[in-house]
């Protein structure tokens, strides 16, 4: 699994717990950053979903955890969904982000059930990487000693993210959630805090193992790694994003792709069924890390299956000349999320 795969699992929470009452209660201003840079706002990865002789529209939008002011303004696509949302629904409700208690029980679900230690589970070579790069940053390994490596590779991968300027407080899901509470816009959660916790807390042991010590192998790689996953979001190259992201879990950490992507894909989509088949036609804004959106095992291809129109919405991807590769990687004669075929290079 790559280190930064897991990173949007519980990424706010993490930011929480490190930096407590610094986010959802931050203040939003329009940023001047992305102006100054000259920089196009991101192409948004947002698709809208609709049946036949239902008055209801959902818009699915993948979102990036961790963001930086320069990522902003949004594109207008992302503005046009939100205004004609009724409400806004999140992995998670905003509240229990916000709630106190929430820190605590991250860090009682990052600890050890059965009394171990990081110690223990480790190999004695990991320990010393790790207590290398640790070092490096004024720590040691004795700080994490209670911690499973699921939560030691997040707090290592905040630490390159926040190195580099990303922060949760400008993530796009913070961004929408303060959006929200300053339009009285109703807002919801697919899942409980308490079902993302779970989920991290029942990886097995050693696919942990086996993510942190992609980490700790190639430390100083992790700043590039980070900065083209991103780069690959703000271009919605859906392709890579699937080949940094999707395909390199499947392969490397099968289990954790089961319970981190597949599980929770499922239990996502009837409840977007419902906003869907609602007797009362609504529109929703549903927003959900980038993963959740990609391939077969997506929540895209998944509602597409059950029947629903599913038309992919970006105005910056339909200024492409046809002539030309979409710039999402995707075809724009169907509207969908399937990967374009390659150009023939024989």
């Amino acid at each position: 699994m790559h280190p930064f795969k897991s990173l949007g699992l519980c990424a706010l929470v993490l930011a929480l717990l490190f930096a407590p009452g610094s986010t959802l209660a931050r203040g939003d201003s329009p940023s001047a950053a992305r102006a100054e840079l000259g920089r196009a706002a991101p192409v948004p990865l947002l698709w809208k979903l609709s049946r036949v002789g239902s008055g209801s529209t959902v818009y699915l939008l993948g979102s990036f955890h961790l963001l930086k002011p320069g990522d902003y303004p949004l594109s207008s696509d992302i503005d046009q969904a939100f205004a004609a949302a009724d409400a806004v629904v999140f992995e998670v409700p905003p509240e229990q982000l916000a709630d106190p208690a929430t820190a605590g029980k991250f860090l009682a679900a990052a600890g050890y059930a059965d009394g171990g230690g990081l110690s223990d589970t480790l190999p004695a070579a990991m320990q010393d990487r790790l207590d290398d790069v640790l070092g490096n940053n004024g720590a040691s390994i004795e700080q994490l000693e209670a911690f499973e490596p699921w939560f030691v590779n997040l707090t290592l991968m905040l630490g390159v993210a926040q190195s580099l300027g990303f922060s949760a407080a400008d993530g796009l899901d913070q961004h929408l959630m303060r959006a929200a509470a300053a339009a009285g816009k109703p807002t919801g959660g697919l899942e409980t805090i308490d079902d993302q916790l779970r989920t991290l807390d029942s990886v097995p042991m050693d696919e942990q193992v086996v993510a942190l010590a992609d980490f700790l192998d190639r430390p100083q790689e992790m700043p590039a790694v980070l900065a083209g996953l991103h780069e690959a979001w703000r271009s919605a190259d859906l392709v890579a994003l699937d080949r940094l992201t999707r395909l390199q879990m499947l392969e490397n950490t099968p289990e954790t792709y089961r319970l981190v992507n597949v599980v929770r894909n499922d239990a996502w989509v009837p409840q977007i069924q419902r906003m869907l088949d609602g007797p009362s036609p609504r529109d929703t804004l549903v927003v959900v890390g980038a993963l959740h959106l990609l391939g077969a095992d997506g929540v895209v291809e998944k509602l597409r299956a059950k029947g629903y129109t599913v038309q992919r919405i970006c105005s910056a991807c339909e200024a492409v000349s046809r002539d030309e590769p979409c710039r999402s990687g995707f075809s724009r004669d169907r509207g969908d999320a399937s990967p374009a075929p390659a150009p023939d290079r024989g």
